[in-house]
């Protein structure tokens, strides 16, 4: 009886195991993110050249044109003033734009300092988080009214404004990162033998609050953006010679029914921008959060 032997297999042939898609590009190149990005690229674009994307003044008045609907000339008509709604739309992208990136710039990195200090210092965070509850206490927008009312009417005023309610939410972020990650071993350790705080700040706890701030970041970016277009809209935001989104909701709005772009045009582009940057951040979390990979 012969007994046949079991194939011994050629190292040189082809496996059939493929090496898995890494989850964050298999999240990042969903249909609804890759829909969003490309919204989000474009309104950038739109804000970086709206100069050369039209030519008119976005505050040059025009009188014998008040109240036009759509022309060759004019796109998406005139507002009250005459001024060209298509212009004032395109440069209020800018004025959106700004106003999320630095909020989002300012309240991460101030919130990300003090976070590290207060989640680190025991003594620093019985202190600190007091500050931080009264701010959350105060309704952001209530807030951001008042701080803009005692300062006047400007966009830098208007950046610190949304900056400070936004803070706190940074805080407790860093701050509940830090206290789950001071006890890990290495982290005793690190102190055990010596090594300076500052150094045990930048190389143990930092990198474990990178990946929470960037989702954190984007939600910041597109909460700004809404408060942005409330306080101009209540006219207690930039002034109202500077084209943002929420101005030129508020001139229209006496004549929505005449004219029903004059608010709908901007408030379109504001939901655009909003909801892409919040799918942005929500791929940006499942993709960045561990226990989504574990369950993957």
């Amino acid at each position: 009886m012969t007994v046949k032997s079991a194939p011994i297999p050629s190292f040189g042939s082809k496996t059939t195991n493929k090496k898995p898609q890494s989850l964050f590009w298999k999240t990042i190149k969903t249909p609804a993110v890759l829909t969003a990005s490309v919204v989000i690229t474009a309104l950038v674009i739109i804000a970086i050249f709206a100069p050369w994307l039209t030519q008119y003044d976005p505050t040059s008045i025009d009188p014998s044109y008040r109240l036009k609907s759509s022309t060759a000339e004019h796109w998406l008509g005139t507002d009250a003033y005459g001024r060209d709604v298509f212009t004032r739309v395109l440069y209020g992208a800018r004025v959106s734009l700004i106003v999320g990136a630095g909020v989002a710039l300012l309240s991460v990195s101030l919130g990300l300092v003090i976070g590290l200090f207060s989640g680190y210092f025991r003594w620093v965070d019985a202190i600190v988080m007091r500050i931080m509850d009264g701010l959350m206490a105060i309704p952001g927008v209530l807030l951001a009214i008042a701080l803009v009312s005692l300062s006047g009417a400007s966009l830098t005023t208007v950046l610190i404004a949304i900056t400070i309610p936004e803070i706190p939410r940074v805080v407790r972020l860093v701050r509940s990162v830090i206290l789950s990650v001071r006890n890990e071993a290495y982290v005793e350790a690190a102190i055990s033998l010596g090594t300076p705080t500052l150094t045990i700040m930048r190389n143990h706890l930092l990198p474990n609050t990178l990946a929470p701030l960037v989702v954190q970041g984007t939600y910041v970016f597109a909460s700004a953006i809404i408060t942005e277009a409330i306080l101009s809209f209540l006219g207690a935001g930039v002034p109202p010679e500077i084209s943002s989104w929420g101005n030129v909701m508020a001139e229209g709005r006496s004549y929505f029914q005449l004219l029903p772009g004059l608010v709908l045009y901007p408030g379109i582009l504001l939901s655009l921008m909003v909801l892409s940057v919040n799918v942005l951040g929500d791929a940006l979390r499942d993709a960045l959060d561990p226990r989504m990979t574990k369950r993957m």
